[in-house]
C-alpha cells in the first residue's frame, strides 16, 4: 500500500518552540527533510504574528522556498486576509483548522465552530477557484481537554461540512495524545463508514506514548496519509499537557518495518533531527532518534 507522510514541524511543530528558528534555518531544514525524501511539507502559517510570533516570518520564509516538481507545500491559512498572503508561483495548496469540540475551537481561534465554519464558506470557495487545494485539520476528534470524550455524530458532522466545502481531505486530529488503538478502531471505523479511507488522514500526538500504535492501527484500516513531525517536534498552546506530534522517525520505522517503502532516507532523516536539536539547543524526544545514535 502507498502512504503519503506529510511532515508538519516546520510549522505545527516550531510554533511551540520557545527558541526562534531563523528564516535561513527554517528554509535549511526544509530542505533537509526534503534530502531525506519528504515530499509533502508544510512549511508555515499565515496566522497573525501576535499569535504565533515563533512564524513572524511566514511571508519572507514562502518566497524563498526552493521548487521542486515533486514537493508540494502547504500553509495554514486562518482567514481571507491570509488567502490573500498566498504566493502562487510556489503554493498549490493550503489547510485549514478547526475542532470538534466548541471549546477547544474558542480556546484556540477565538471563534465558535459556527462562526469559523462561516470565516471558511468566505475564502475556501475563493481558494479553490484560484486552483488551490484546500486540507482541514479537524482537531480532538479523540478527545478535548475541556471537554472529554466528544461525541462522534460532532465529529461526523463537522467532517460532512468541511467535505462540502470542497476540501479534498480531512486530518483527524487527537490533539492531547489521548487516543489508543481501542478508541482509533472505533472512531475511525465509524468515519470510514461514510467516508472513504483516501479522502481521511490521522494527526496523532506522542503525549501517552501511544503515537506509533495509534498510527499502525489506522494503517491496517486503510488509512494511507500520515501526519508527522521531525524528532516530535510539537503541541498545542490551547491544549494543556499535550506534547509533541508523532516523531516522523518513528513513523517511518514502524511503516518500513511493515513492509512499507516510504522512499525516506532514515539515517538522514535522523541526523537532520540531530541538526535541529543544536539549533534549539533541546533534546527532540523521538525514541528511533535516541536509539539510532545511541
Amino acid at each position: 500500500m502507498n502512504v503519503r507522510i506529510v511532515e508538519v514541524g516546520p510549522r505545527d511543530g516550531l510554533q511551540n518552540e520557545k527558541q526562534f528558528l531563523s528564516t535561513h534555518a527554517k528554509k535549511a531544514l526544509i530542505q533537509k527533510l526534503i534530502a531525506s525524501g519528504l515530499k509533502e511539507i508544510e512549511a508555515t502559517s499565515f496566522v497573525h504574528p501576535k499569535w504565533i510570533p515563533q512564524l513572524a516570518d511566514a511571508d519572507e520564509l514562502v518566497a524563498r522556498l526552493p521548487t521542486y516538481s515533486d514537493v508540494n507545500y502547504r500553509v495554514l491559512v486562518p482567514n481571507a486576509k491570509g488567502l490573500e498572503r498566498v504566493n502562487h508561483s510556489i503554493l498549490k495548496e493550503i489547510a485549514i483548522f478547526c475542532s470538534a469540540s466548541e471549546t477547544h475551537n474558542q480556546k484556540n481561534v477565538n471563534r465558535k465552530r459556527e462562526e469559523s465554519m462561516a470565516d471558511f464558506a468566505t475564502f475556501v470557495p475563493v481558494a479553490l477557484e484560484q486552483g488551490l487545494r484546500v486540507r482541514a485539520y479537524l482537531s480532538t476528534v479523540f478527545g478535548c481537554p475541556y471537554e472529554g470524550e466528544i461525541l462522534l455524530d460532532q465529529v461526523h458532522e463537522m467532517s460532512e461540512r468541511l467535505f462540502d466545502l470542497g476540501v479534498y481531505e480531512i486530518s483527524l486530529g487527537d490533539t492531547i495524545g489521548v487516543a489508543t488503538p481501542a478508541s482509533v478502531k472505533r472512531i475511525l471505523g465509524s468515519l470510514l463508514s461514510q467516508f472513504p479511507a483516501e479522502k481521511l488522514a490521522v494527526h496523532f500526538h506522542d503525549t501517552k506514548g501511544m503515537g506509533a500504535a495509534n498510527a499502525y492501527q489506522a494503517f491496517e484500516m486503510g488509512i494511507q496519509t500520515f501526519d508527522s513531525s521531525i524528532g516530535g517536534l510539537g503541541g498545542c498552546p490551547y491544549a494543556p499537557g499535550a506534547s509533541g506530534n508523532l516523531a516522523t522517525e518513528d513513523l517511518v520505522y514502524l511503516l518500513q518495518g511493515s513492509g512499507v517503502d516510504t522512499g525516506v532516507d532514515l539515517d538522514q532523516l535522523c541526523r537532520t533531527s540531530q541538526w535541529l536539536e543544536g539549533q534549539l539547543g533541546t533534546k527532540l524526544p523521538s525514541k528511533v532518534l535516541r536509539a539510532h545514535f545511541a
